[in-house]
């Protein structure tokens, strides 16, 4: 696609200036009260920082209105406190059951998130595996350039009282991938079976909500994977390749 760094600072720069309405709504899934406003989006990374983290497999960065992904949380701001309030809270109830449950979806990809529930059968053909990886690759690289861009460190490495019942994952914390892969795939598989998107879309977002249980991922980073899927969607629905193969898979609903 043309015009790859060009259009991405663009609107990257865009987005410290312009109203980010779709984030209220996200958070009031985990929790109540006035969000701040986001703070101004940091400088974006270098041409060479940017090419490398735009290899997915259907899109590149190049034309993605990142704006649907505000900036992170300031650090001690009211969104930040409410993060950890949550995490705490989560922290103080979850149960071993649960902490299992989000153990069980470390890794991130098809059948991790919908191998069970899946419209194709268990386990899935090789051709949506195939497929699956595809999209995958390209939420990768879009929650890596992110995560590049803001830098905010995992809650356990920001507060020492944040006790994981996970692994202490390395790398940064927003947006989470786990949360924007589950949902971009939830929302591939609503479009192929749409009888079913409410069963779809509530294991995504219970496989982001294990993030925040497990204590590797504030609220706001699941909110912001969230923001990120719906924007990837948007932009695959438009690439005639992705078009074809999802029409490919159709054959082998069950």
């Amino acid at each position: 696609m043309p015009n790859l760094f060009r259009r991405l600072l663009l609107s990257l720069s865009l987005a410290a200036l312009l109203p980010l309405p779709g984030r209220a709504g996200a958070l009031n899934e985990l929790y109540n009260g006035a969000p701040a406003a986001p703070p101004p989006l940091p400088a974006a990374p270098q041409a060479a920082d940017l090419r490398a983290a735009s290899a997915g497999h259907y899109l590149s960065l190049d034309g993605l209105d990142l704006r649907a992904v505000p900036a992170a949380p300031a650090d001690g701001s009211y969104e930040d406190r409410e993060d950890f309030r949550i995490i705490f809270d989560w922290q103080a109830r979850r149960t071993a059951a649960q902490c299992a449950a989000a153990k069980a979806e470390m890794s991130h990809n098809y059948e991790v998130f919908f191998g069970k529930i899946g419209p194709f059968g268990s386990p899935a053909p090789a051709a949506v595996k195939e497929f699956f990886k595809n999209v995958g690759e390209d939420s990768v690289a879009a929650h890596k350039y992110l995560k590049d861009a803001y830098k905010r460190e995992r809650p356990f490495v920001r507060d020492p009282r944040v006790k994981p019942c996970l692994p202490r994952v390395a790398g940064l914390s927003y947006p989470s991938g786990h949360s924007a892969m589950a949902r971009l795939f939830a929302l591939i598989l609503s479009d192929l079976v749409p009888a079913r998107r409410a069963e779809f879309m509530a294991k995504a977002d219970e496989s982001a909500l294990f993030r925040v249980i497990g204590g590797v991922h504030h609220p706001s980073d699941t909110a912001a994977g969230k923001a990120l899927a719906d924007a990837l969607y948007k932009e695959l629905k438009r690439e005639p390749a992705f078009a074809s193969d999802l029409r490919a898979l159709k054959p082998l609903l069950r």
